[in-house]
């Protein structure tokens, strides 16, 4: 399942090698938080919607360590878009601005996606969804980079501060959660294909941002 979902991560990993190396990074670092913000907003409310969903599933063989690990991981991603909102004000950009920004189409794509296993298949599908989010977090040597780079405030990059220290602790629950799971083939083909699209569309709205 894991090397499946990988080979769809070089397609995420070639623009944000773009936007690394971009000579205009200190100019698209503001709009790279505002896409993290409209991936991120709804991080909560998906896991909200799959918690939901399982609790009208008591006989389903994944439901109990599912509903665990959602009641447990909703705590430790709220607030995160609001860390967004803080960073970007630093930036000059204000919450009302962010906001009204319409969210990329590639974005409603991936997010829209796990609404839809979540609600008409199975909740297990957002599973692949947090992989990739939380499978390749940047690293405190990256972020100090990026500051050097850009000049920008340091305060302006606490988000990805904080996700470089937390994400790697949310990836090894969420592998230990799936090693754990009596999980079917259909499970697994649900979760690949979520991780894989989830890749796919973030890839492409990561690309508008990348140029």
């Amino acid at each position: 399942m894991r090397a499946r979902i990988a080979l769809a991560t070089p397609a995420l990993a070639a623009p944000y090698a773009r936007l690394h190396e971009s000579p205009q990074l200190a100019s698209l670092y503001p709009d790279y938080l505002v896409f993290l913000h409209t991936v991120i907003r709804a991080s909560v409310p998906l896991m909200v919607d799959a918690a939901a969903r399982l609790s009208a599933m008591p006989g389903d063989p994944l439901a109990p360590a599912l509903s665990s690990y959602f009641e447990r991981h909703i705590p430790e991603e709220e607030g995160h878009d609001e860390w967004l909102l803080q960073d970007l004000q630093i930036l000059g950009r204000s919450r009302e601005e962010v906001l009204a920004t319409v969210p990329s189409v590639h974005v409603a794509e991936g997010v829209g996606a796990q609404y839809y296993w979540i609600r008409h298949h199975h909740p297990v599908a957002l599973l692949g969804y947090i992989a990739v989010l939380e499978g390749q977090p940047p690293t405190i040597a990256r972020v100090r980079e990026w500051i050097d780079r850009t000049g920008l405030p340091e305060a302006a990059f606490t988000t990805l501060e904080r996700h470089a220290v937390a994400d790697p602790d949310h990836n090894d629950d969420l592998n230990a959660l799936i090693d754990s799971l009596p999980l079917s083939e259909s499970h697994l083909t649900c979760i690949c294909l979520s991780g894989m699209a989830t890749a796919g569309s973030l890839a492409r709205a990561l690309d508008d941002v990348a140029g």
